[in-house]
């Protein structure tokens, strides 16, 4: 059955999607895969091509196999432009389509519960498969083998994916991998268009991350009381510990940065984007309800919750989307694929650590309407997230490495038990004592900017009513500026927030002072070696060359508090 949509009717093509139609009707082969940023428009451009291939009879029907139930229907809906009919709705126990439809879209559970159904149906009809978001085929051994058992005898198979892959050792089914000489696997991409080049087209938004560190304390399951600063450098488990205490609803953190995304948003709809909206991505459901509660009691204003197990969920992501509602907070329906252009304030309050998760929440707020937009997404001061952050631009591919032949299998099945025992420790009794925030730095473009500040101080608030219509070197060039005027106000004793704190800090002596600034210094110099891998030592003589001056120990104050403000800037 060929599409009803005329060719003059469907929708334009970017450049980025011409040239990879192009590739693909030049290559004619049967497995394809394509690697574009979220909001480039890989949907469109898979569309496009299975109108080409159900126009010229290359195929007879589509497939298309999706991650989540929401998006079954938002495929659905988007076939339609193209004059394509798919059934959001087919089931397993249907065996067949109705024949006014063009095919199927399911998910890779479905695939996974019953590969035989789908199997029948693909040697039935020559099929053009499009596996959306293709790395979900490595996430259970169900679901991977399922795929390869439906597809393998499709006629075409089109495989998406528009974030970094997996970091497991997972192949995933109909990609093709380069080997290395040391026996390393890497993925091969057949059209590749990544967050860098989308930006430079303007097809997508630059993201600000502001990232709020802050004083974390504790009650463990032994009954000691722990306090540390969050963003220091510290072990997986303090940071694990003081993470989840900034995230926790009882503690002042979350409060805090709640309401400082509230006033960002608030500042982007007051400047040209009047129906901006914010969405809090929370770890579990009763985090989430508690953190629109937060919102409803600092800001009077109502969240449309989305719960993935709720009635409805897409519904309200749908209705959402359509309006001109402030809020959302939700736990996982909207971490992948799920199309808000409006969204342009973001609160990363989940645990979730992986450069696939992390990027395919951020995903959420890249989408562009118009020149000149930003998003801001507010994030804890911990250096996973940071070096995630920083990193948004580079490109990725899935990297299988060669396994050591003297590696013991016992052994590590009782190294993977004593992690997953010390995850349930972590896991287990937890009381949150205090938390505070403080705005430790602005990260964008790659860079960091700015220098420590009071949540809900005069300092604080001269970031979050950064226009948000600008280009992305206005942004730099602002937040350049901002930095110069805080390191003036710093040297010169009038920082705006001091008279804000609750209570002055004691006055110290010099060598207090340069045993805080070198242990500041020391701080940084560890968090740039963790994510650059570069040694201590090395970046203290970098340091030393921009900044000038002796070794740190002999080093003077203000020449500490250069090297300080220059580390932050790198």
């Amino acid at each position: 059955m060929i599409p009803a949509a005329p060719p003059e009717m469907l929708p334009s093509l970017r450049v980025w999607q011409r040239k990879a139609m192009v590739s693909y009707h030049r290559g004619q082969t049967r497995d394809f895969l394509a690697v574009a940023t979220p909001g480039a428009g890989k949907t469109t451009f898979a569309l496009r091509i299975a109108y080409d291939l159900l126009a010229d009879g290359t195929v007879d029907t589509v497939t298309v196999v999706c991650p989540t139930e929401h998006l079954k229907t938002q495929w659905s809906l988007a076939a339609a432009r193209f004059g394509i009919q798919l059934d959001p709705s087919f089931k397993n126990s249907h065996v067949h389509n109705a024949t006014d439809y063009h095919g199927v879209v399911v998910t890779y559970a479905q695939i996974g519960a019953d590969p035989a159904v789908h199997r029948r149906r693909t040697l039935a009809r020559r099929t053009l498969v499009i596996l959306d978001e293709i790395h979900h085929a490595g996430d259970a051994r169900s679901w991977g083998e399922g795929v390869q058992t439906a597809f393998d005898e499709a006629e075409r198979r089109l495989a998406l994916t528009g974030t970094p892959f997996r970091s497991d050792d997972n192949p995933i089914p109909f990609i093709d991998y380069d080997e290395d000489p040391d026996g390393t696997r890497r993925s091969r991409s057949d059209a590749l268009y990544g967050y860098r080049d989308a930006l430079a087209d303007g097809v997508v938004r630059p993201v600000m991350f502001m990232a709020y560190s802050g004083e974390t304390k504790w009650r463990t399951s032994a009954g000691d009381e722990l306090a540390v600063r969050l963003g220091q450098p510290l072990t997986k488990d303090l940071t694990s510990q003081a993470w989840r205490t900034a995230l926790d609803p009882e503690g002042e953190w979350i409060k805090q940065v709640i309401r400082a995304a509230d006033r960002r948003l608030s500042s982007l709809r007051a400047a040209g984007m009047p129906d901006a909206g914010g969405l809090i991505i929370a770890s579990d459901q009763n985090s989430a309800r508690s953190y629109a509660g937060i919102l409803k009691r600092t800001t009077g204003k109502s969240a449309t919750i989305v719960l993935s197990d709720d009635t409805g969920s897409s519904e309200r992501i749908a209705k959402f989307a359509e309006s001109d509602e402030e809020w959302m907070v939700a736990v996982r329906m909207v971490s992948e694929g799920v199309d808000i252009p409006r969204l342009a304030v973001g609160v990363y309050a989940t645990n979730a650590q992986t450069p696939l998760y992390f990027a395919q929440a951020i995903g959420r707020f890249v989408r562009s309407r118009r020149p000149g937009e930003t998003a801001s997404v507010f994030l804890p001061s911990v250096i996973p997230l940071l070096s995630l952050a920083e990193n948004l631009e580079a490109d990725r591919d899935h990297v299988i490495k060669l396994k050591s032949a003297d590696e013991d299998p016992e052994l590590l099945l009782e190294q993977a038990q004593r992690v997953l025992n010390e995850g349930t420790e972590l896991g287990g009794q937890h009381e949150t004592l205090e938390s505070s925030a403080e705005l430790d730095q602005v990260i964008f473009d790659g860079g960091s900017f700015g220098l420590p500040v009071q949540a809900g101080s005069a300092e604080e608030q001269e970031y979050l009513g950064l226009p948000g219509l600008l280009t992305q070197e206005q942004v730099h060039l602002l937040l350049q500026k901002r930095q110069r005027e805080q390191m003036a106000k710093q040297k010169s004793g009038t920082r705006t927030d001091v008279a804000e704190r609750p209570a002055a800090e004691p006055a110290m002596t010099n060598a207090q002072k340069r045993l805080k600034l070198r242990k500041q210094l020391n701080a940084l110099v560890g968090a740039r070696s963790f994510s650059t891998n570069e040694p201590h030592g090395k970046i203290h003589a970098k340091l030393r060359s921009s900044c000038g001056g002796p070794p740190s120990a002999q080093a003077t104050i203000e020449q500490l508090e250069e090297r300080i403000a220059t580390i932050r800037s790198w």
